[in-house]
């Protein structure tokens, strides 16, 4: 493995280390000319603000690349029993699954459901 790469993939934590710290939405397509996968880019590239606020990291899996974590992305296509096609899952800082879908996530699902957890509640006090 190339010294960057080794020194980009260390940098970048692992879903499991962020437990605590993020809330993580994880983006998984099988192509990066999926529809689905432009579209919950496009909502997202729009919603980036609200997501920083919101300790929120997107950890995309397409095909056989991970950004946004250094996990491979065949461990969490088994870890989240994600199909071939796309599918969006929201994890709290808890580390558990909070919504899951096969479609986008409007922007107003991603901040109605945050903004509901525990967590978040306790952080805006």
């Amino acid at each position: 493995m190339p010294l960057l790469l080794a020194i980009a993939l260390a940098a970048s934590p692992t879903v499991a280390q962020m437990k605590w710290e993020r809330r993580i939405l994880i983006v998984s397509a099988p192509a990066v000319d999926d529809a689905s996968l432009t579209e919950q880019q496009r909502i997202l590239a729009r919603w980036k603000t609200n997501a920083a606020a919101r300790d929120l990291t997107i950890v995309e899996i397409i095909g056989d690349t991970v950004r946004g974590a250094s996990d491979p992305a065949a461990a969490l296509r088994r870890k989240y029993r994600l199909p071939a096609s796309f599918t969006a899952i929201l994890i709290g800082k808890d580390g558990g699954e909070k919504l899951r879908s096969a479609k986008p996530f409007p922007a107003a699902a991603l901040e109605a459901t945050i903004d509901a957890m525990p967590m978040r509640k306790a952080g805006q006090r």
